[in-house]
């Protein structure tokens, strides 16, 4: 991402971007290669904000065919059914995000991500997966780890008005102001196996529920071979019992995740705009840090629950267990 300056026309076009976080985080941004997997109403308001900071390019994966749900959240998606009959959704989306910035690639990929083999992610500086399953989240990001370059890693999942971000940089250099000089720092990240693999009990009392919650779903969906929301309010009695044996299997009380929690996870198929748009910006936000290099990044992951209005960041790791 090191490659030639910015060009008159793109130093024109971001020229406040450039004032904000300078000429070189700028020219970073415009020479890294964004992959996207998965475009619901949350990774359509991360894309939308990405192209507009002008990265290199933004390649999109997701061979769905329209649907009532997408029509919902994912205002990429016109409302005209002439507009996207025959098309996927990632072509639909491909469409619309070339017109909000003709500077950026934007194409698309098909097939299954997780069929890829890893010298595929190779081309890409980061790598966002929305609404993926368990093994495809742990498959992808493990190739990501073995290229001999890094390869920021992202997940996003929102369901009803919830919503979680994951983040692995691997080990990640960035500098930061501390009183008015720039310090060079350096974070070490787990992986995703590693980070939804910590046992409960030694992780505090204080952290957020929805990191549980979301454990639950996601083991769930792999032992009834569920895609993503493909869930209702009938499946919640095997959803309590999955609770109920993780629980137990790390040793702390039921407590620790709430059935009403659970319920509304499993119920709000259909994504909530507002935290779509909160969620997919602070996704946003952090994917241009990690290239730009400009600010402390999340780590390691972000909860959001429109209910309370509460954003919080969780650093859910092996040192809890140390």
């Amino acid at each position: 991402m090191d490659g030639e300056e910015l060009t008159e026309q793109e130093t024109a076009l971001y020229d406040r971007q450039i004032r904000v976080w300078g000429a070189n985080a700028q020219r970073r941004l415009t020479k890294s290669h964004i992959l996207v997997s998965g475009i619901k109403g949350t990774v359509a308001e991360f894309c939308k904000n990405i192209v507009l900071a002008g990265v290199g390019s933004v390649t999109l994966m997701d061979d769905s065919l329209v649907n009532e749900e997408a029509l919902n959240a994912n205002f990429l998606i016109p409302p005209d059914e002439n507009a996207y009959r025959g098309k996927t959704v990632a072509e639909i989306c491909c469409d619309s995000l070339k017109d909000f910035n003709p500077m950026v690639l934007v194409s698309v990929e098909k097939g299954d991500l997780s069929a890829r083999s890893t010298e595929f992610f190779e081309k890409f500086d980061v790598v966002v997966i929305g609404y993926g399953s368990l093994a495809t989240k742990k498959a992808v990001n493990e190739k990501c780890r073995k290229l001999s370059k890094r390869v920021a890693f992202y997940t996003v999942d929102c369901r009803d008005s919830c919503g979680e971000i994951f983040v692995d940089l691997q080990d990640y250099k960035y500098t930061k102001k501390k009183l008015e000089e720039k310090v060079e720092c350096e974070l070490n990240f787990p992986s995703y196996q590693e980070a939804v693999s910590v046992p409960w009990k030694p992780i505090p009392r204080r952290t957020a529920k929805l990191y549980f919650a979301m454990r639950v779903i996601e083991v769930f969906e792999e032992n009834e071979g569920r895609k993503h929301g493909q869930c209702s309010l009938l499946d919640l009695p095997t959803v309590l019992e999955i609770k109920k044996k993780l629980c137990e299997a790390n040793t702390v009380s039921e407590s620790h995740v709430p059935d009403s929690l659970l319920e509304r996870l499993i119920t709000g198929t259909i994504e909530f705009p507002p935290a779509c748009a909160i969620v997919g910006g602070i996704l946003a936000q952090e994917v241009i840090k990690a290239v730009s290099g400009k600010g402390e990044p999340l780590k390691n992951f972000f909860y959001y629950d429109a209910q309370d209005g509460k954003g919080v960041m969780e650093n859910i790791s092996n040192s809890f267990t140390s």
